[in-house]
């Protein structure tokens, strides 16, 4: 073979080397943290998005800013998604939806709600948005693509948070005056069941991917409470055991957070007064009326008020800003921003890009994922 001939080969090798590697290659995964968003407090991690690279040791990346950002004094942020089929993220303040393009990074539109907004969901085909109102009567409907209004929906339960099923079919309405979960049907924006009473109000909570529990943190409990989502019925309460309640600094409750691990094997819940969270074995009440036993307790570097997971399972996020091993129950880093200040949020989404654009997202709730 001529040495032309053998420089050709080697080229085109190279050249099909390169494709099938590109063809092949993992996405890029990252978790987008939304600032302030532990009340207003710009001491972690300042004002708008913090982007961090998972796959490098949780790395800080860059900070995206936006209107809400840029203003002289940036409001709370209550809460964000996003759509990685649409390259959108949201995220609310206590009275603005802001709507993010992924891509470009720039502000697409941003709108405010009448009475206010909170901690709100999507569909998973990035369609639709419920939107809580601050504390209010009502959850705004809201097309995702222009931000235009489209209904509400009544409960005069003190709206606050909202968690859609995994199929998209359902939206579970949680407010701060009512021990009522409410659930809304997404085709027609109305509410078709309630389930409770609880003992108390509803504060954060999740549910499982099959769309039969939810996991509900209530007022004045360390711990958590279960109910069935087919019968409507409460079916357990379940108290955290060796460690009392103390004084909060935030959210005037013991547990303000709750996830599951995306296999649904284990229930993580946040201990405010102790700086802890604390692991419940869930495998056994998965199919039966067992409840959750307690596992075992992970410290913390300041006091909790979220929960959530890596889609992958294999880190959680508490909203103090650690990186948890969930296999081992071990702190793998903290997450720090650009000047080395602690991050900390409870408002964050794991977002995946392959080829540039986004491929996969998570979700700021820690719902189960069982396929």
């Amino acid at each position: 073979m001529s040495s032309r001939c053998s420089l050709a080969l080697l080229i085109l090798l190279a050249l099909l080397g390169q494709v099938g590697s590109t063809a092949e290659s993992p996405p890029n995964r990252y978790l987008y943290v939304v600032c302030p968003g532990i009340r207003n407090y710009l001491e972690f991690g300042g004002a708008g998005i913090l982007v961090f690279d998972i796959d490098s040791g949780h790395k800080f990346v860059r900070r995206i800013a936006t209107p809400a950002s840029r203003e002289e004094m940036p409001d709370n942020i209550k809460g964000v998604c996003a759509c990685a089929a649409t390259s959108r993220l949201y995220f609310t303040t206590r009275s603005k939806l802001f709507c993010l393009d992924l891509v470009t990074e720039k502000t697409v539109w941003e709108i405010e709600p009448p009475n206010g907004t909170d901690r709100m969901s999507i569909t998973p085909d990035g369609r639709t948005i419920y939107v809580p109102s601050f504390e209010k009567d009502t959850w705004n409907v809201i097309d995702a693509a222009s931000g235009k209004w489209i209904t509400e929906i009544v409960t005069k339960s003190g709206a606050h948070n909202t968690v859609v099923s995994r199929d998209g079919s359902r939206m579970y309405l949680g407010g701060l005056k009512s021990p009522l979960l409410f659930v809304a049907d997404t085709a027609s924006h109305k509410v078709i069941k309630e389930v409770g009473p609880f003992s108390g109000a509803i504060r954060p909570f999740t549910t499982s991917a099959d769309g039969t529990r939810a996991y509900i943190c209530v007022n004045d409990c360390l711990g958590f409470e279960i109910g069935d989502l087919e019968t409507g019925k409460k079916l357990h309460r379940v108290e955290v055991q060796g460690f009392e309640r103390g004084m909060v600094k935030r959210h005037g409750c013991p547990s303000h957070g709750i996830g599951l691990t995306p296999d649904e094997r284990e229930i993580w819940v946040v201990d405010a007064a102790n700086q802890r969270v604390h692991v419940f074995d869930n495998t056994a009440s998965m199919n039966t009326a067992e409840p959750p036993k307690q596992k075992e307790s992970i410290a913390l570097r300041e006091q909790p008020g979220w929960i959530t997971f890596s889609l992958d399972g294999k880190y959680a996020y508490p909203s103090t800003g650690e990186v948890i091993d969930t296999a081992a129950k071990k702190t793998l880093a903290y997450l720090t921003d650009e000047q080395g200040r602690e991050v900390h949020s409870e408002k964050m989404v794991e977002i995946h890009f392959a080829g540039g654009k986004p491929a996969a997202n998570g979700d700021q709730f820690g719902v189960g994922r069982i396929p």
